[in-house]
Formats: C-alpha cells, structure tokens, sequence
C-alpha cells in the first residue's frame, strides 16, 4: 500500500464507530460485527493492486506487465485523479451497500 496515512485514518475512524456503536447498543457482539465489517470495508477499498484493476476488464485475465507498470508509474501526476470505471462502481455499490444494509440491520436490531 502506498498511502499508509489513509490506512490510519480510516482505522482511526473506525474505532470511534466502535466506541459509538458499544455506547450506543452496550452489545460487544455488534461493536465486534462493527470492526469485522469496517476491516473488510477498508481492505476492499485500500488493499487492491489498482493498477491491476485500473486496466480494460477484458484484461483482468492477464497479469500486469512490468513495461505496463511503468507507464502506469510514469503516467501519474502528484496528485492522482480518480477513475470512475461502470462496472466497479456497479459491483463496489452492490457489495457495500448490501454489506451496509446488514450491518445496520444488525446494530439496530
């Protein structure tokens, strides 16, 4: 990973939603559902090789080349701009936003 200061500030943000969540509900049960599902949240988000998915989908098939890494690097300005690809923005709004519907269904409850 190469922004370890997202890392921690999400995990920081992360533990105040625990301590809301435990405040909240008084249910060690679903501040610990919480942190299983902010930990899988933050590695779906920030754990990805995004070079690797930030290519065509129809080559997700092949690994990245090393000449294609290097575009990639040289390609990459200070402040990188955020590609919005269709069918990551499909799959990541379908997967967080069932994940966060059964959290909140369980915190709730």
């Amino acid at each position: 990973m190469t922004n370890d200061a997202a890392l921690r500030s999400s995990l920081v943000w992360l533990a105040a939603a625990m301590v809301v969540v435990g405040l909240w509900t008084h249910s060690f049960k679903k501040v610990a559902a919480t942190y299983g599902a902010g930990v899988l949240g933050i590695a779906g988000v920030l754990l990805p090789d995004w070079d690797y998915f930030d290519r065509d989908f129809s080559r997700w098939t092949t690994p990245v080349s090393a000449e294609e890494r290097a575009a990639i690097s040289s390609h990459r300005s200070r402040f990188p701009r955020f590609r919005i690809y269709p069918l990551r923005a499909v799959m990541y709004a379908c997967v967080y936003g069932f994940g966060l519907y059964k959290w909140w269904v369980f915190v709730s409850g």
